[in-house]
């Protein structure tokens, strides 16, 4: 189960990016959502939130890293629920999609804005953070819930 997620999150990553690029690329904005919700081209060259700019190929080592340690806990827990499988999946989906970005372009490419009107904007964000996050949250669960 895990690769079905892996693969089908890597997909719907790749292929929302691919789109981005086309679509929203020097282009105007898409407005969803009038005052709350855009599809806008945003190049992030440092990690969540627009942190650590300019460092890619840090943040692709620190993602190897953090990758190889989930994948080792993984492997080695007793006990593979269905939320450990795929809080796995997920956020080892959302960091190699972030990954490749990082490598091949030197920035991950974002494209969904939320904001309430012009007075606030959340950072923008790409499918493979929506993985990340989700992914982080049910292994929180998962860690919650097995503690004895």
């Amino acid at each position: 189960m895990i690769y079905v997620i892996f693969i089908i999150g890597l997909i719907l990553d790749y292929v929302t990016k691919i789109w981005a690029v086309d679509t929203l690329k020097g282009k105007q904005d898409i407005t969803v959502i009038e005052g709350f919700f855009d599809l806008s081209y945003l190049e992030n060259r440092g990690a969540a939130f627009g942190i650590f700019q300019g460092r890619a190929y840090l943040l692709a080592a620190v993602t190897v890293v953090i990758m190889g340690i989930l994948l080792f806990n993984y492997y080695k827990a007793k006990k593979k629920t269905w939320l450990l499988t795929v809080s796995t999946g997920l956020i080892l989906t959302g960091a190699v999609g972030n990954l490749i970005d990082r490598v091949r372009f030197g920035f991950v490419v974002d494209f969904i804005s939320w904001h309430w009107k012009d007075v606030y904007y959340f950072p923008s964000f790409n499918v493979a953070d929506i993985c990340i996050t989700i992914g982080t949250g049910l292994l929180v669960i998962y860690i919650l819930k097995e503690v004895d």
